[in-house]
């Protein structure tokens, strides 16, 4: 295994748009990158190998599936491991500080946070809630694995070891048009509804490693916080409170235009969809008692691989 270097884990599906993007900002810290694929339609794999990544293919469930197919299927040689996706990247101030940043660890130390800039149609959203994100990104390989959920997913670490914040960003800027994102958000819903209704009947068997991870806190109480709180506020009306407290309780009103594109789509529109997704669910849902019932009515309502 080599020491103080890292492996990349990209996954992408038609990413032709970002990938070159994303490899670049990380040749320069990563020993390799390998790239698992959902068999794109595009230049996607062809670009990942001119820039020298190793691209690998497999069919596709769900993120958490395939990154963790990812993991245990890669041979990866490196002490560290990263979680990337195709249209993030990382700036130059990140790329110095992991450069320098390894060599200074003890070797108590199994994760590394990395705060996360999110940008909606090229404007960097500060407020609102959605800045800083601090992401687990950076791990000891064997010391971590990624949550099975629908949506939501976290690494979570295993080994009882500390953690180190890096003061550099990830970047989060997708080009694709507001239909594509829309697109998305609705297959969003599909896969949140989902996670919502597994933790009402337990429809498959849990995963509650993010609770023994000592290390993630913001993730644990933002987890709490949605399950716990705002997951038992009335249906419908609960979008609606959470997006009056980002756009002015934490001023999303601050980011302009697009920040209030930003925040109402994504605060209340989206969050109304899942709500929408969880209602149609549940009127089919009435009087089926069998938990393998309920999974196939959701498989056909939805079409996903459950």
């Amino acid at each position: 295994m080599v020491t103080n270097s890292i492996t990349a884990i990209i996954l992408t599906f038609n990413e032709a748009q970002h990938i070159e993007r994303c490899i670049k900002s990380l040749l320069n810290v990563c020993d390799e990158i390998f790239v698992i694929d959902s068999f794109s339609t595009d230049s996607t794999k062809e670009i990942c190998e001119k820039l020298g990544a190793k691209v690998y293919q497999n069919p596709w469930t769900n993120y958490a599936n395939q990154f963790q197919w990812g993991l245990d299927n890669c041979p990866i040689n490196t002490k560290w491991v990263m979680r990337m996706d195709a249209d993030e990247y990382i700036e130059a101030d990140l790329q110095v500080e992991l450069n320098h940043a390894l060599d200074k660890l003890g070797d108590d130390v199994q994760g590394l946070y990395i705060r996360r800039k999110y940008f909606f149609l090229g404007k960097w959203i500060k407020n609102g809630a959605v800045y800083p994100l601090n992401l687990l990104r950076i791990w000891q390989h064997k010391h971590g694995r990624i949550e099975s959920r629908w949506m939501d997913e976290h690494i979570v670490l295993d080994g009882g070891g500390k953690t180190n914040q890096l003061s550099g960003h990830i970047v989060d800027d997708n080009l694709n048009n507001t239909r594509w994102w829309t697109d998305k958000h609705n297959k969003y819903a599909d896969r949140e509804m989902i996670d919502i209704l597994d933790k009402k009947y337990g429809l498959f068997e849990s995963d509650e490693s993010l609770k023994n991870d000592s290390s993630n806190r913001q993730a644990k109480i933002k987890r709490f916080v949605k399950e716990q709180m705002y997951n038992n506020l009335p249906i419908f009306v609960r979008p609606l409170f959470y997006f009056l407290y980002r756009y002015f309780i934490r001023l999303g009103f601050l980011d302009g235009k697009r920040g209030f594109a930003f925040h109402f789509m994504q605060g209340y529109w989206y969050r109304s969809m899942v709500d929408l997704r969880v209602y149609e669910a549940e009127r089919l849902l009435v009087g089926v008692e069998s938990n393998q019932q309920k999974i196939e009515i959701l498989k056909s309502l939805t079409g996903l691989k459950l």
